[in-house]
């Protein structure tokens, strides 16, 4: 791997060209409160985050990214329209591969634009291919907003919506889900004793744990309530998992979404604005015609992302990371901004794989 000197010059060179895009410089502190981030992602942060805690500030984690405290910071104190550019480190555990840095720079590019979302996302796409073009990387595109919007437009109750979209970046559990609320899986035999019992708390014994009685009795209740739901529709489950198998060239891919919202109209104004995106990542030079878009792309990665996702890797190199990674998440600026939102989409680049990359390690 290049050495740290050499990494800082590159995000600084990359920095600049962000700069020049129009992007103002800012930094972020390398301890952030981990009540924010747990809130957004839940408990599963620990598992890749670095955290400790501080007598006066509570639980603190090390920076895992930038995309949050960038969002928080505009959100109080920025004007509008507004870019960003960012560089430093960032920190990840890597238990399941030891070759991979738990620390690493990452340099970023954010846009908070309300007129034209499609146009922002082309521009964010377009400024990064055009930066990383010599490195022969592979462009992947995707868009969580397509999936989502299917899951809104289910003929279910609102619970099995809700916990269907919270599950949307965790594949197998989203999968268990979805089988369990169509009846394809069967209900495990432990709910089903919960559930046939006059009274589940008779025998409950001593409390144990947070929960109290009330917020048991309450989670029985919505048990009870999603067992006489009607199970979703097989022709539905077939359109989900439709709409998840698409992996063509986009416009290849388009023409698909659209056939397939003939029968699951939901997804409509979530196709037509990757119409939209298309149509201007040509008037910015993409082949369109040759990029690929995965519908099911970016589902494994941090849960901010709620529309267009793209990423760069290395062809023949699996074993790297992606050089470089991006996305919407307009949903992330409604929750940090208490009720305030501004639709935002940006990325990262690691300026060390791209030295590695250019010097054939």
């Amino acid at each position: 791997m290049p050495n740290r000197a050499a990494i800082r010059a590159e995000a600084e060179r990359l920095r600049r060209l962000f700069e020049a895009a129009g992007a103002m410089p800012v930094e972020t502190s390398v301890l952030q409160p981990a009540e924010v981030l747990l809130d957004l992602y839940g408990e599963d942060i620990r598992a890749r985050a670095y955290v400790t805690s501080d007598a006066l500030r509570g639980e603190q984690m090390l920076r895992p990214d930038f995309t949050v405290p960038v969002v928080q910071m505009h959100m109080e104190h920025g004007a509008e329209p507004a870019r960003y550019t960012y560089s430093g480190a960032v920190f990840r555990r890597q238990e399941d591969d030891a070759s991979r840095s738990n620390e690493y720079t990452q340099v970023g590019f954010e846009i908070f634009e309300r007129a034209a979302p499609e146009a922002s996302d082309a521009e964010v796409f377009a400024l990064f291919y055009d930066i990383l073009r010599p490195l022969g990387l592979r462009a992947a595109t995707g868009d969580i907003g397509i999936l989502m919007a299917a899951v809104d437009g289910l003929k279910t109750t609102d619970r099995r919506k809700a916990a269907l979209r919270r599950h949307i970046w965790r594949p197998r559990r989203f999968r268990a889900l979805l089988d369990r609320f169509s009846g394809r899986a069967p209900v495990p035999e432990a709910r089903k004793a919960l559930l046939a019992a006059a009274d589940p708390m008779a025998n409950a014994g001593a409390m144990i744990g947070l929960r109290g009685p009330d917020e048991i009795a309450a989670r029985i209740r919505a048990l009870r309530e999603d067992e006489a739901a009607a199970p979703i529709s097989g022709a539905e489950v077939g359109l989900i998992d439709a709409i998840l198998a698409v992996r063509e060239t986009s416009i290849n891919a388009l023409e698909r979404l659209r056939d397939i919202a003939v029968d699951m109209p939901a997804i409509l104004p979530a196709v037509d604005r990757l119409a939209a995106r298309l149509d201007a990542m040509e008037a910015r030079g993409i082949d369109v015609q040759t990029l690929d878009f995965e519908a099911s792309y970016g589902r494994t990665q941090m849960e901010y992302y709620d529309g267009f996702v793209f990423g760069f890797s290395a062809e023949g190199r699996p074993d790297l990371p992606l050089v470089a990674s991006g996305g919407r998440y307009d949903a992330l600026t409604r929750h940090l901004g208490r009720g305030r939102e501004i639709p935002a989409v940006g990325g990262v680049i690691r300026p060390g794989l791209v030295l590695g990359l250019e010097d054939g390690q």
